[in-house]
């Protein structure tokens, strides 16, 4: 393994998921040289199955969208809620696009092709290596010490300009060495869930649309594989959960009486078979203090994790990594100070994860169920609140739906419920699903974020608007 490993390389990316894929595969195609580490060999399993529309673009600008699409996943036209009393669906299709724009995913295959793409882009992949300390010059990290994951007498140095940490959620500079992973009260739920073979296809909403069904003390996913599968997940408070388990028996027991309880989950389920056992996740929501230091910015779960109800996962780690290539390619070309980049790549990040940190609050909030100690412990309270950029949030919210009318309904119902008050809104992503986060991001002058912009022609870059410079 030493063979063939650099001793130096210009940029380090820890991770190979979609955050580390990304970032090492659009920076390669940049002309930089690029080293990626992984801790394990790939494939590997990894929940997160449900894609957004807004990974598009970046996957086509870093060319592998075609791979995936012959790759036979399931098509995503949407997603259907059973949510409380209400119902209703959201459709891909009605936002501007014709044909296929999401899909439902094997984790483990999808990450491999983001893996293997980047390696036939001209990144050096390494797997089965785990970082195991940084050296630092100042306050700079300047090398990574690693070793072998299956052989740990297998180890060595290699030194780098700059590292992306795209090491997930066990986060190598937030989690392990700056240990500034802020916690935050809300979201503090339990993911438990199995996969099943013949599951009846839903009657209703867009063809392989996810299903998500509440539940007395929760909610559950229903996600249609290609592989003949289907992903069933229950996700609870984390008492609750311990509550249930404790008296009850066991995991298994917690999540089959929460489908015993679930009518709309139930009948699909009627005749299909469980044929995994099960799997846990803590889902607690976190950001890093933040996103960026000198020479190193995080990247997808190692800045920050949110609950997985509105599927964002692979769309925070996509979107974050092509922050972070942009960012890093203007600073090497000298087109802005590291400085300049870091302030953008920080702020727009951030900004993303709060918006729809904000978005997923409201949605629970608009359960009908208000006895239910679940829903209620998804509210952001004031504490909660505060340091968010709240109203920057709101802004993105807001930009880029078409009518101006709804935009200010929407702010309206938003801005009273962070402020205490019910939103009386019991679908509040149906009035949102026009809002693309391509649509909100800086990507012309009027957007810019501290005078810099996304810029697509000739190469992706960071752009100045006129008249701004920051030494």
């Amino acid at each position: 393994m030493e063979k063939y490993m650099r001793g130096s390389t210009q940029i380090l990316v820890i991770g190979g998921g979609p955050a580390g894929s990304t970032a090492a595969g659009l920076l390669a195609k940049e002309g930089f040289q690029v080293t990626l580490l992984e801790r394990d060999e790939f494939p590997r399993y990894h929940i997160g199955e449900s894609i957004l529309p807004s990974c598009r673009p970046i996957l086509e600008m870093l060319g592998v969208w075609d791979k995936v699409e012959a790759h036979g996943f399931q098509p995503k036209g949407g997603a259907y809620f059973f949510w409380g009393p209400e119902e209703w669906e959201v459709r891909f299709n009605s936002l501007g696009d014709d044909g296929t724009n999401a899909w439902q995913v094997v984790r483990s295959e999808f990450d491999e092709i983001l893996l293997r793409h980047a390696a036939s882009l001209g990144v050096e992949v390494v797997e089965n290596i785990t970082v195991k300390e940084l050296q630092f010059e100042g306050d700079r990290p300047v090398a990574a010490l690693w070793a072998g994951t299956k052989d740990a007498s297998v180890s060595g140095r290699i030194a780098f300009d700059y590292v992306i940490d795209a090491s997930g959620r066990g986060g190598v500079f937030a989690a392990k060495h700056l240990k500034n992973r802020q916690y935050h009260e809300i979201f503090r739920n339990v993911g438990a869930w199995s996969y099943w073979k013949n599951v009846k296809p839903l009657d209703r909403g867009p063809d392989g649309a996810i299903a998500v069904i509440s539940s007395e003390d929760g909610w559950f996913w229903n996600i249609p594989l290609h592989d003949g599968t289907t992903s069933v997940g229950l996700v609870t408070g984390r008492d609750i959960f311990n509550e249930k388990k404790n008296a009850l028996g066991g995991i298994q027991e917690v999540y089959d009486k929460a489908i015993s309880e679930t009518p709309h989950l139930k009948r699909l389920l009627e005749g299909a078979e469980q044929v995994s056992g099960m799997k846990v996740e803590q889902d607690y929501s976190y950001t890093a203090e933040s996103f960026c230091g000198p020479g190193y910015l995080l990247s997808g779960d190692a800045a920050c994790f949110l609950d997985p109800l509105l599927s964002t996962g692979v769309h925070l780690a996509t979107y974050s990594a092509m922050l972070a290539s942009a960012s890093i390619s203007s600073v090497l070309r000298g087109e802005v100070s590291e400085k300049e980049a870091w302030e953008f790549y920080n702020t727009v990040y951030r900004h993303s994860y709060e918006r729809l940190l904000v978005l997923v609050s409201v949605f629970y909030e608009s359960y009908r169920g208000k006895e239910h100690h679940f829903y209620n412990a998804q509210k952001l309270t004031s504490d909660q609140r505060e340091g968010l950029s709240i109203q920057d949030a709101f802004d993105r919210i807001v930009t880029g739906i078409a009518d101006l009318d709804d935009a200010q309904d929407v702010y309206s119902r938003v801005h009273a419920h962070l402020n205490g008050a019910e939103s009386g809104d019991p679908n509040p992503l149906a009035n949102l699903n026009k809002v693309h986060e391509q649509k909100q991001a800086p990507m012309t002058p009027e957007n810019a974020v501290a005078g810099l912009y996304l810029a697509f022609r000739p190469r992706l870059h960071l752009a100045r608007t006129e008249g701004v410079h920051t030494p």
